[in-house]
């Protein structure tokens, strides 16, 4: 008899969890909502806000709108946005993690206190390790004006120089074991009249799915890993499920589930990413029993 369990600690995190919740309060009102960007990286929620009404639109989108009302997702926005918003009247409903928001903060504030010391900026580096072109980097990234360095794996700290002080941050997501190796690296070459200071500013309710995660995946002949190819912390966590259960399968929905997996199996495991909603595990453990 083939057993199916799904991860009880898979699915949705704080952040998006509150970001759909706000989209669907706006929506059931019945007026034009848009958001900036995919409210989440998962291809079929998306398609379900859709359905209710909530449209999607880009930055070049957004400036020829006007008196509308947009969403900002979990990931954050620079202060552009926000300026661009006030200079076209548009309504924000602001459903940025309170958890980015934080770290937001403490880069802003790094940055303009770098400003009016009596270094010069270009002396002191603030480095965030995370996925260039990721929009809670986009968003970090411009509370500096544009002048943070963004590293996105241990062997690009190499690059960094370090006769100048180095302010180092982290993308909520990453991985936890590569920041300490980053960390340790910069330690061992920043020059003593060099200022080094790192903030752990990666999220607890991320960090903590790994040792968890690796957990469900080793109780499992195979694992049907459930997320948006888009999602950054989805590789992440998918990745561990990998090193410790390589029998294990990247999956955006029911149909991408191959019978040829199910082949003397006896216990499956479905997890996903923190943007993995509860509904479409659910719908992958209907089309396996199906099977």
């Amino acid at each position: 008899m083939l057993q199916v369990e799904i991860d009880e600690g898979s699915g949705f995190c704080f952040g998006v969890t509150t970001a759909i919740k706000k989209a669907e309060e706006e929506l059931k009102k019945g007026k034009t909502l848009y958001c900036l960007g995919d409210i989440v990286h998962n291809g079929m929620e998306c398609e379900r806000l859709k359905q209710m009404g909530l449209i999607t639109i880009t930055h070049e989108d957004m400036k020829q709108l006007h008196n509308v009302k947009v969403l900002l997702r979990a990931h954050g926005e620079p202060p552009a946005t926000y300026e661009l918003a006030r200079k076209n009247n548009i309504e924000i409903i602001d459903a940025t993690c309170p958890v980015v928001l934080k770290l937001q903060n403490r880069i802003k504030q790094q940055y303009e206190s770098s400003l009016t010391s009596h270094l010069s900026p270009l002396t002191s580096q603030i480095v965030i390790f995370g996925k260039k072109g990721h929009a809670e980097v986009l968003g970090l990234v411009g509370q500096t004006q544009g002048s943070a360095i963004v590293i996105e794996n241990f062997e690009e700290v190499k690059q960094l120089d370090f006769t100048h002080d180095i302010y180092l941050y982290s993308q909520t997501t990453k991985s936890l074991d590569e920041f300490h190796r980053i960390i340790e690296y910069i330690q061992a070459h920043i020059s003593p009249e060099a200022t080094f200071k790192s903030f752990d500013t990666i999220c607890r309710s991320v960090a903590n799915r790994m040792p968890n995660i690796s957990q469900f995946a080793t109780r499992h002949d195979l694992i049907l890993f459930v997320c948006g190819r888009k999602s950054s912390n989805g590789k992440v966590l998918f990745n561990e499920c990998l090193r410790v259960n390589p029998n294990s399968h990247l999956i955006e929905g029911p149909e991408e589930i191959n019978s040829e997996w199910l082949k003397d199996i006896e216990t499956i495991g479905i997890c996903g990413a923190t943007s993995t909603p509860k509904w479409l595990m659910e719908q992958c453990r209907d089309a396996l029993l199906k099977l």
